[in-house]
Order: structure tokens, then C-alpha cells, then sequence
């Protein structure tokens, strides 16, 4: 049981800390970094605690990895909140350390106190520490098929850190009692009853510990769901009449409430490809969001097939963003589901690199290559990537624009908003020469479109593959960024549970 609970912890800790910092490579390094030392500090204080031990004993430890379990979805606020300076990795890990380390050491420290208890003899010193660290081993195993097949698409993360300290407390009340004949009753059970008096105590408190968090009269909370792949809301600025979808801190749609029309300036963009290639059918949009980019292909005739990870994000735009599907709707993974696709495509939209963390294994050559293969004779692919302009010298657009020139002969760049330098940037991919100057784009389409028409040199930057892929690295800066502008935008509070 202790062995699955390590594992649950460390799992778990990414849906406390990614609503705040991403569900980035940062955070899972920091959560098995700070579970392997925290372990080894474990490991070894608990083999000199075992050692000199006279009134304590395994129940104790137990108990006392119970309350600092418990108390994790308590303290994950102030905590960030108070990292939030260090920056994106600094914090990360610092937050990690805080919140997780206390429970894993003393879980840690129940191998080595379990081998001493069960060594009779020297002679038997190597049977009994294999056994005892196999079963934990399998404990954990089963502790991560359990929580991730099973428990977590069914129990909130806060409920199952409540539930997980409280077994803990159950379990050190079982180990007393199997204690009390070599330890004096009250050194055995006195501990673990008051322990497990501190714990239940707080449990209101825990409980209700995310009600601190409100909604102020500018941002209103309309809906919100802990899903898989993190916590999805609908946020609503009635005073500003404007509504967001959100996945932990990355907005991934934006309507006017009165009559959910489209505010991001990118989407707009892609709203004007039918134009520039008439005689589009059929389209794939990979990262459906708010589903908007759906809709407007919509105007021009074209069935557009919807790729989403999230299947909340499929409920929310939905229900809050009149989203209605004019072709497929898949929910999955786009590396795994593209292959099961037949095309042709005349449009494919991949909009899914945002400004938190990014699934950068959706933008490699070999991700490339295959969407490639969907699209009709004709056909174009629309990227939308977030980053810093650097006139033009950003390492992450260049490497984006590399990229793409590897596998589409023909490739235009434009920017969103000419007059930031953070900016949403739409890369336009495909066998054909791209004209804007084709079409029937009107005159003002046409001029603002130009406007936004930039040169990024593909020679330069990195070409990512799935064997080597620094785009994470590349974007720290912006996430960084993104991070703080939607903090600051909507109040930390909104992304904190």
C-alpha cells in the first residue's frame, strides 16, 4: 500500500502543480527528481531511525506520511503562489519540493524500517530486503494502473490526496495494533490517535480549501472540469463581454458573450484560406478549442472533420460556445488518430501550440511527413504557433519554419498583430506555390492580409524530429511569459485549486 502511494503521489502531483505552471518537461523532471531524492533521504534516515528506534515504531512513520499527505491539496495555493517569482523551472521545482518531498520521505523511511523488523537473523538479512522492496515495487505498479486506468477519470485529484491520507491513517492504526507486542501500548497507538485527531480535524478545512478562490465581479467561473489533460474552464468577463476557454493557464478560445463571435485575431487569418484556394470540400482542424475555425469553414461549404484531445474541451465548446460539428468528431491523440485517417484534405488546420506547454511530438518532421499525406493535390496546411517575434530571429520560429521546409516545398508566414512582438504567428504549408495575390480576396482583405505577410529564414534554427526535439527548451521564455500576461489578465486565483 505504501508503495502505490508513492506512486500516486508522484502522479498526481503533476495535476496539482500543471494548472499553474504547465504540464510541461519541467514539471514531470521535478516530480521524479524530487521523488528519487526525497526517497534516498528516506532511505537513509530511516535505517538510523530504525536502528536506534525504542518507542516508535513503523505505525508512527505511517501515520505521519498520512497527515502530510493529507495536507498537500491544503497548502498547493499558498505555495505556488509564493514560487511564483523564482520562474518557470526555479519555481517548479521548489513548489514540488515543498509540496511532495515531507510525504515521500516518510514513505521512504518504511522500507528500511520494515526490513529491520522483519530480520531475525543475519542469514536472512538479503531474503527479506528483496521481498520487502519486490512487494513494495509491485505495490507501486499497481498504485499507477490503478490511478491512471481507473481512478483518476473518475475522482478529482484533491479527493483522491484526501482519500490516499486517510487509508494511510487506517493502515498505521492496522500496523499498531500488530505492534503492540514489542512496543508499550501508548508508545504504539497514543501517537498514531493523535496524528490521526490533527488530520480529520483539518479535513473541513481541506475540503474546503479551494473555496478561497472565488470569482470577483470581472471574471465569473461558468464551467470547469479536472479532465485527463487538465483542468478545462469557461470564463466569462462580463464587463469586458467577452468569454474564455481555458486548459490550465493557456486560452484555447475566446467569443464575445452577446454574440460569440471570434476575438482571437489569428483565427481571423485562417478564416480567409477558403479565399486564397478556392474550391475547398473538406478540412481537418487538429485542436478543435472553441470549435470557431469549424464554424467559419462552415460559411464557405466546407465539412470540417474535429481532432481533440480533450473530451471537456469538447463538452465546453459545446455547450458554452454553440459549437455543432460539420464532419467527424475524434476525440484522441493526433499523432495516434492521423494515422487511422483517409484523405483527401483540402485544408488542415494544427492548432494546438499554445502559450503554455506545447505537445511539441505534433511538430516534427516525421508529424509533417504524415499530415503531408492527407492532403489533396492542392491542399494547405495552417499552423499557428506562439512565440517572440525577434524580428524574425526567434530560434522557435525559424526552427518551426526549418521544419516545415523539409517536407512542403512551399511555405508563408504571417503574424497576427504586426505591432507586438509576442505574437500568434500562422505558417501556411503545401506542394503549390501560396499567392496571396490569387483568389477572390477582397481589397481590404487583401491589404490586411499583405500587412501581416513576414519573411522567417528557414536556413536557420533546428530541425526537430522526434529523435531530437528542443522546442520545450526554445519556448521557456514564452511560456514564462504567456504565463504571467494570463495571470495578470485574470488574477492568479483562477488557476490555482
Amino acid at each position: 500500500m505504501t508503495g502505490a502511494a508513492v506512486m500516486v503521489i508522484e502522479l498526481l502531483g503533476t495535476r496539482l502543480i500543471a494548472p499553474f505552471y504547465g504540464a510541461s518537461l519541467y514539471v514531470w523532471t521535478s516530480l521524479i527528481s524530487v521523488t528519487l531524492i526525497a526517497l534516498a533521504l528516506g532511505y537513509y534516515i530511516g535505517g538510523i531511525w530504525a536502528d536506534r528506534a525504542k518507542r516508535t515504531g513503523l505505525s508512527l512513520i505511517i501515520a505521519l506520511a498520512g497527515l502530510l499527505t493529507l495536507i498537500i491539496p491544503w497548502i498547493t495555493g499558498p505555495v505556488l503562489l509564493a514560487t511564483d517569482p523564482l520562474g518557470l523551472r526555479l519555481g517548479t521545482f521548489t513548489s514540488t519540493l515543498i509540496l511532495f518531498s515531507p510525504s515521500l520521505i516518510m514513505l521512504g523511511m518504511i522500507g528500511p524500517f520494515a526490513v529491520k523488523l522483519s530480520t531475525s537473523a543475519l542469514a536472512n538479512v538479503g531474503a527479506s530486503t528483496g521481498s520487502i522492496y519486490a512487494v513494495s515495487t509491485v505495490g507501486s505498479v499497481v498504485g499507477t494502473l490503478f490511478l491512471g486506468f481507473y481512478l483518476f477519470p473518475l475522482v478529482g485529484s484533491r479527493e483522491i490526496f484526501i482519500g490516499l491520507g486517510l487509508l494511510l491513517f487506517l493502515l498505521a492504526v492496522i500496523v499498531a495494533y500488530f505492534e503492540r507486542n514489542h512496543l508499550k501500548f501508548s508508545y504504539a497507538l497514543i501517537p498514531i490517535a493523535v496524528l490521526s485527531i490533527i488530520g480529520i480535524g483539518l479535513l473541513p478545512q481541506i475540503v474546503d480549501a479551494e473555496r478561497i478562490y472565488k470569482d470577483d465581479a470581472s471574471f465569473q467561473t461558468r464551467f470547469e472540469r479536472e479532465s485527463l489533460y487538465g483542468w478545462v474552464r469557461v470564463i466569462d468577463s462580463p464587463e469586458e463581454n467577452y468569454r474564455l476557454l481555458t486548459v490550465d493557464a493557456s486560452t484555447i478560445g475566446a467569443a464575445t458573450i452577446s454574440h460569440g463571435e471570434n476575438i482571437l485575431t489569428y483565427q481571423e487569418i485562417v478564416g480567409l484560406l477558403p479565399r486564397l484556394s478556392p474550391g475547398m470540400k473538406r478540412a481537418l482542424l487538429i485542436g478543435q478549442g472553441a470549435g470557431h475555425m469549424a464554424m467559419t469553414l462552415n460559411l464557405y461549404g466546407i465539412e470540417t472533420d474535429t481532432l481533440e484531445i480533450d473530451p471537456a474541451v469538447a463538452e465546453a465548446a459545446r455547450d458554452y460556445f454553440d459549437f455543432k460539428p460539420t464532419g467527424r468528431t475524434i476525440i484522441g491523440d493526433a499523432r495516434y488518430e492521423i494515422r487511422q485517417l483517409e484523405g483527401p484534405y483540402d485544408l488542415i488546420i494544427l492548432d494546438v501550440f499554445t502559450g503554455g506547454s506545447e505537445p511539441v511530438h505534433l511538430l516534427t518532421v516525421e508529424s509533417m511527413a504524415q499530415l503531408q499525406s492527407l492532403l489533396s493535390e492542392q491542399g494547405m496546411l495552417a499552423l499557428n504557433f506562439v512565440a517572440f517575434y525577434e524580428d524574425g530571429n526567434n530560434a522557435a520560429l525559424t526552427s518551426v519554419a526549418k521544419t516545415l521546409a523539409q517536407v512542403f516545398p512551399h511555405q508563408l508566414v504571417f503574424i497576427s498583430d504586426p505591432d507586438r512582438e509576442f505574437n500568434d504567428f500562422i505558417f501556411l504549408a503545401a506542394n503549390q506555390v501560396i499567392n496571396v495575390d490569387s483568389g477572390v480576396l477582397g481589397h481590404g482583405q487583401h491589404d490586411w492580409l499583405q500587412q501581416r505577410l513576414l519573411t522567417i529564414d528557414p536556413t536557420h534554427g533546428f530541425l526537430l524530429t522526434d529523435n531530437l526535439n528542443p522546442l520545450e527548451k526554445l519556448q521557456t521564455r514564452k511560456s514564462e511569459h504567456y504565463r504571467q500576461v494570463i495571470v495578470n489578465s485574470m488574477g492568479i486565483d483562477h488557476f490555482i485549486r
